[in-house]
């Protein structure tokens, strides 16, 4: 099988001190827009819509600077899918970094008040919507469904081909991603890998159901993996400054540009648990970077990043 992304060693101090062995999984260089995570999970969906067609695109969710939004809008437009988002805020939003590169890729954006978006999983609102748009295929926000699990999983056969690990470390936003490792790892290894999740959320609790709810049968007796709750450094999205000088620091230790949203927190989370001696001497630990650095784009448009300091995606009006 080929490999479809590179795994580096990565030098810190901290992993000397502590005496572990730290690669990363560059799922952020798949593919320059359709990166990491997004592209797994969506591989498999386009190629059912392609063979089903009965359905007229595909619709999904997503906020105002959603890397899912990013990524299914460009993959739409390569292969000639129409595709709708369902967006999360009002149409002001429309012109920012994310969101004009989905309406430049031909995405259709349609906003929604929070009200209306929490009915995202609400069977009678889906029927409404497939109604509105035709008979668009739904994909749930984020991407995350039995056939992004597939596609995850092929993480697992690859790492498989690269490397010898113990310990596996992954962001963690709507739980596909932690789904698919598990499953790829019941497929190929016997559950003999630990699998870590890193919660970006605030209040990630229920992304265990979520997860679970996930998970082909052939997976629900994976025991070793777990769900990390404390290191969302305040919540979704949010970050200190403080946490921005560390995340900084290890990308110039490493030489790896991170997003503070997704992989930044994986990374912090890292660190962390090295300082509390979580794991064993000559342990071998995997990040999987899984992308989203589009994001970077809308967090130094809207001042929350300094511009310098950071590999700014370009914008629409640039190319």
């Amino acid at each position: 099988m080929t490999i479809l992304s590179e795994l580096h060693p990565l030098s810190h101090s901290l992993f000397s001190q502590h005496n572990v062995r730290v690669q990363i999984k560059r799922d952020d260089l798949i593919h320059p827009i359709i990166s990491g995570n997004k592209w797994r999970k969506l591989k498999y969906n386009l190629s059912y819509v392609k063979q089903h067609k009965e359905f007229t695109g595909i619709l999904s969710f997503g906020g105002s600077f959603s890397n899912h939004i990013h990524a299914l809008a460009f993959a739409c437009f390569l292969e000639k899918i129409p595709c709708v988002g369902i967006i999360r805020g009002e149409a002001q939003y429309a012109d920012n970094f994310t969101l004009s590169w989905a309406r430049h890729w031909g995405m259709k954006l349609h906003f929604v008040d929070r009200k209306t978006y929490r009915r995202r999983h609400e069977n009678s609102y889906l029927i409404q919507l497939q109604k509105k748009f035709n008979g668009m295929y739904i994909v749930p926000e984020g991407g995350s469904n039995s056939l992004a699990i597939p596609g995850v999983s092929e993480v697992i056969t690859e790492l498989s081909q690269q490397t010898e690990f113990d310990t596996l470390l992954t962001p963690v936003g709507s739980g596909g991603t932690l789904a698919g490792l598990i499953t790829g790892d019941c497929l190929s290894n016997d559950n003999q890998h630990k699998l870590l999740g890193v919660s970006v959320l605030k209040g990630g609790e229920y992304l265990v159901d979520e997860v679970q709810t996930l998970l082909p049968e052939t997976a629900s007796t994976h025991k070793n993996w777990h769900l990390l709750l404390d290191h969302h450094c305040g919540g979704y999205g949010k970050f200190t400054p403080n946490d921005i000088k560390r995340l900084l620091a290890f990308s110039q230790e490493t030489g790896v540009d991170f997003e503070p949203v997704y992989s930044g927190k994986m990374v912090l989370a890292l660190l962390d648990k090295l300082a509390q001696g979580y794991f064993s001497s000559g342990e071998r630990i995997v990040l999987l970077h899984t992308g989203g650095m589009q994001g970077l784009g809308g967090m130094v448009e809207r001042g929350l990043l300094t511009a310098s300091d950071w590999p700014t995606p370009v914008r629409v009006d640039d190319t």
